[in-house]
């Protein structure tokens, strides 16, 4: 089980800039990598003139293809470059607004045996009453659309004192089609708002989108 959820690390996207260049000011087929198919659809959606570079591997494999001869930027989590003290490698913040983070991006879940009270015990400090509300209800929607890492869904979800603010989206594999809601209740009631949502995203277009993609990826 996840006993404990710690206070959350920048939940936002960063850009790694080869030239110095904002993302917005990026030319025509400027090279964008991205390891991610959320931020791969929203980027296209937001700037179609880019061209969208697959990446895998870890980290510094990663960023050493931003040169002279490589990409000209590359979208990371910016939690991961913090965590590794490499924030002077950071170019641009991309707000929310702009793109939306993945579902429980900069949270790290500590997982226990469920039967083990006394370890449950030990860790229970860690947890953050905020970061656990926000990513409860961030899980509970992507557990209704029945989604994962592979499928272009985002969500986040802010904590303001007693309300709950958590907006979602789900998109087509190009780009075409952006499906962005969000919904505002109770705190506590941070599952049925995060249920609800994806529920809204599924009724307005958002099945047939995700069976698409299912589709593609297979």
């Amino acid at each position: 089980m996840i006993a404990a959820i710690p206070k959350r690390e920048d939940p936002r996207d960063i850009l790694i800039s080869r030239d110095g260049c904002p993302l917005e000011a990026m030319p025509q087929g400027a090279l964008i990598g991205t390891g991610s198919l959320r931020r791969g659809v929203q980027l296209k959606n937001l700037l179609p003139h880019l061209i969208i570079v697959p990446l895998r591997g870890n980290l510094d494999t990663r960023i050493k293809k931003v040169g002279p001869t490589g990409l000209d930027g590359m979208i990371l989590a910016a939690a991961g470059l913090k965590r590794l003290g490499w924030e002077d490698k950071i170019f641009q913040y991309l707000p929310v607004e702009t793109m939306l983070p993945a579902v429980g991006q900069g949270a790290l879940g500590i997982e226990t045996r469920r039967d083990n009270e006394a370890v449950r015990a030990a860790v229970a400090f860690l947890d953050d009453p905020q970061t656990a509300c926000e990513v409860g209800a961030e899980r509970a929607y992507l557990t209704t659309l029945g989604g994962g890492c592979q499928l272009p869904i985002a969500g986040y979800a802010k904590r303001k004192k007693e309300r709950l603010v958590l907006e979602g989206l789900i998109g087509s594999i190009d780009g075409k089609v952006m499906l962005r809601d969000g919904i505002e209740g109770p705190a506590e009631d941070f599952a049925e708002l995060g249920r609800s949502l994806a529920e809204t995203l599924l009724a307005r277009g958002g099945r047939a989108l995700l069976d698409e993609a299912c589709r593609q990826s297979t």
